[in-house]
């Protein structure tokens, strides 16, 4: 019998509805933290006296304009040395947030087809998270979680948004709301006698399997971000332009937006790190609650990327110094600061219209639905509970594998075996992967034991023989048996009993 998980207060855990963000003071990096002394400034003389100069006067003019041009060189190496401080600062504090320990093949768009294993690698994966953070009800309860997938070959960028309600099921601890499970999972390495480190990593890994499971996708990276880095984030570059689609009015956190209830007006709206959180945040606002919420954090997503490019942040070092100042403690991630400068390039060339925000909620996509399940409110695929075979289809389609829609090579999938519908089975599984099958058919013979690969474009297609010489684990071959006609096709695939 399915093991039924307990409600969110029975485990000590506090159904948070997002952001109460706690303000802290901002260190500013003037180097007066290494010890250095104030520098005072001198003042120059360099009038000359009327009338035509002695040959004195003319020595001292001299003097006084070698001095000021000295002068002028030494503010060029105080100005140089004050740049390269906050460059410094910057670098420094890059690399005690962004430390490393993953990697994600698909940084490099001309990756050697070699490395790949499976389809996917060739997009980048981040999974973003949203906790509270000390100080907050909940405060690990991931009540934001979203896949950033990047295709760099293609320059094109996909918000994918998971509903934190989304029932799930967790190896060896029942079933919950997926917001509960990097909270439930580190609580229990803690309990186990783990370090506080030790125990994050324990909640991410656990939260990635689950992701992965729903999505069908590879997790490379992950992002955790509490509320007081994300709020202090906006801040640093000026706050957000944010397009809202209706007004947002909810009086359930106007305490908190100077007892005003309405959040945002219907259009245009320019939000500072507070009202960036409010509008994220909102459950109560819009009639389909946690859905509509989910399509506002990614309209504040997109509008902070489009910030940080407009504002050259990654090329400013003030900048620079102000935004991993305010990450501070506040952010816990795997990647390195080599992999954000990688991905920075990527992102920085992508343009508005290959920007694809994704739901699973949003018809004619609408793939989960509410339900109640011993009381617990929560969300489930429409195919049923677990069963997420749709979910995947869409989202690898949609997020398409950046190798094979470069090469979109034409597939014809035949079936040598006398097993009816084998052909179609198996081009049905090739296109949830995103491989572009153009027909389906019977083979000349039936007699196939294993399945043959022939690759009528050679090295033209390197990266789809690849991954079906993965797939299909059989060699790939360059001649097509007699009897075949595919003039037009790319790839030939003839399925054998192994496949069975």
């Amino acid at each position: 019998m399915q093991k039924k998980f307990k409600k969110d207060s029975d485990q000590g855990f506090k159904a948070t509805d997002g952001f109460h963000p706690r303000v802290r003071a901002a260190t500013t990096p003037d180097g007066s933290q290494l010890g250095r002394r104030a520098i005072k400034k001198s003042e120059l003389d360099i009038s000359l006296k009327e009338g035509k100069p002695s040959k004195l006067s003319a020595k001292k003019s001299g003097r006084l304009r070698q001095g000021f041009k000295r002068s002028f060189a030494g503010v060029s190496v105080v100005v140089l040395l004050i740049s390269g401080f906050f460059t410094g600062y910057a670098f420094l504090k890059a690399n005690q947030i962004f430390q490393g320990g993953s990697s994600a093949l698909a940084l490099e768009c001309g990756v050697d087809p070699k490395k790949l294993e499976k389809e996917g690698d060739g997009r980048v994966n981040i999974l973003l998270l949203g906790k509270g953070g000390p100080g907050h009800d909940g405060a690990d309860l991931t009540d934001t979680l979203m896949v950033a997938s990047i295709d760099s070959c293609q320059k094109e960028v996909g918000l994918l948004s998971i509903p934190r309600d989304l029932y799930v099921k967790m190896p060896g601890d029942g079933s919950m709301k997926i917001n509960s499970v990097y909270a439930l999972a580190k609580e229990a390495a803690i309990y186990n006698g783990a370090s506080d480190a030790d125990a994050e990593k324990k909640g991410i890994e656990a939260t990635e399997k689950v992701v992965e499971e729903v999505t069908g996708i590879p997790m490379h990276y992950y992002a955790m971000v509490d509320f007081e880095a994300f709020r202090q984030a906006i801040d640093t570059v000026g706050g957000v332009d944010v397009n809202a689609k209706e007004e947002l009015y909810d009086p359930t956190v106007a305490w908190e937006n100077d007892w005003n209830p309405t959040i945002a007006e219907a259009g245009i709206n320019h939000f500072d790190g507070k009202k960036a959180l409010l509008y994220s945040r909102s459950r109560h606002g819009s009639s389909r609650g946690d859905f509509d919420r989910a399509e506002r954090q990614r309209e504040v997503m997109l509008a902070l990327q489009d910030k940080v490019f407009s504002l050259g942040t990654f090329s400013n070092p003030v900048k620079l110094s102000q935004l991993f100042t305010a990450f501070g403690n506040h952010v816990q991630t795997n990647l390195s600061v080599d992999d954000i400068m990688a991905l920075y390039e990527i992102v920085g060339g992508v343009e508005d219209h290959k920007v694809v925000s994704i739901s699973l909620a949003d018809p004619p996509n609408d793939f989960v639905t509410t339900d109640n399940i011993g009381g617990l409110s929560v969300v489930i695929p429409k195919a049923g509970t677990y069963d997420y075979d749709v979910i995947h289809t869409y989202i690898r389609t949609t997020l398409r594998d950046g190798f094979l829609k470069k090469e979109n090579a034409s597939i014809i999938v035949l079936n040598g075996t006398s097993t009816p519908g084998l052909a179609t089975e198996t081009a049905d599984t090739l296109k949830s992967y995103g491989y572009n099958v153009v027909e389906t058919g019977d083979a000349p013979t039936r007699d196939y034991a294993q399945t043959n690969i022939v690759n009528l474009r050679g090295k033209d297609k390197k990266y789809t023989e690849r991954y079906l010489d993965q797939r299909f684990s059989n060699s790939v071959t360059r001649k097509l048996p007699s009897g075949i006609d595919a003039k037009t096709a790319d790839f030939v695939i003839i399925v054998g009993e192994s496949e069975q």
